[in-house]
């Protein structure tokens, strides 16, 4: 069975909305930085992105990710690539067992 990594959504500020959702929800914050930050619930992470960097989408890990393209490195540690599914929505498909970097 794959494991759902994150989901991602669209914010006009990271900081800001990274704030926000720490003061209301019990979460860690993995990484941050002006572009993204990954937040850590208990059993799944929130990707908060800014227009025009990342699409909103949703993240699955696969031990296999290279079978879908080629596996772009990202900062925090992680390498994926991303994918539209048959409706249209993207897909990021992770390389299983890679850690995500530092918090900010």
């Amino acid at each position: 069975m794959d494991r759902l990594h994150h989901v991602a959504i669209v914010v006009p500020e990271v900081a800001a909305a990274a704030a926000w959702y720490r003061a209301r929800f019990g979460v860690e914050i993995i990484y941050e930085d002006a572009t993204w930050a990954l937040l850590r619930f208990a059993n799944i992470d929130l990707a908060l992105v800014v227009p025009g960097q990342h699409p909103p989408h949703i993240a699955i890990e696969r031990p296999d990710a290279a079978c879908y393209g080629r596996l772009k490195p990202h900062r925090d540690g992680t390498a994926s690539v991303y994918i539209d599914d048959s409706f249209g929505n993207v897909i990021e498909i992770m390389q299983a067992g890679l850690p995500v970097g530092r918090a900010a």
